[in-house]
């Protein structure tokens, strides 16, 4: 089949195209199969904290320099609520209520 043709059935899409994942999912180190992919949490990586964004929804990883750098540039605190941060989420990138925890 020439480069320039149609692929009907869509078998070309097997075997030429490129394997291309989220560059946060594929990293070395232990491989979870079976129950423990779906029970377990994904070890923490060092220098990293995790935001919640109440409006998104969206969890996203962030290093300590851009959560200081975020919290520096305009942030509230109230303690007694569930997402006591008022901050940019780093996913949205709108003022949001977010919660900071060191796990996901």
């Amino acid at each position: 089949m020439r480069k320039g043709e149609l692929d009907p059935t869509g078998k070309r899409a097997l075997f030429e195209a490129p394997v291309a994942a989220a560059e946060d999912r594929i990293a070395p180190g232990e491989l979870n199969d079976g129950k423990a992919a779906l029970f377990s949490l994904p070890p923490r990586r060092t220098g990293t904290v995790v935001v919640q964004c109440s409006g998104c929804k969206v969890r996203s990883r962030a290093s300590f320099a851009d959560l200081g750098a975020r919290l520096a540039a305009g942030s509230v605190w109230l303690p007694w609520r569930d997402h006591p941060h008022w901050m940019r989420c780093p996913s949205c990138r709108r003022r949001q209520w977010c919660q900071i925890s060191w796990t996901a």
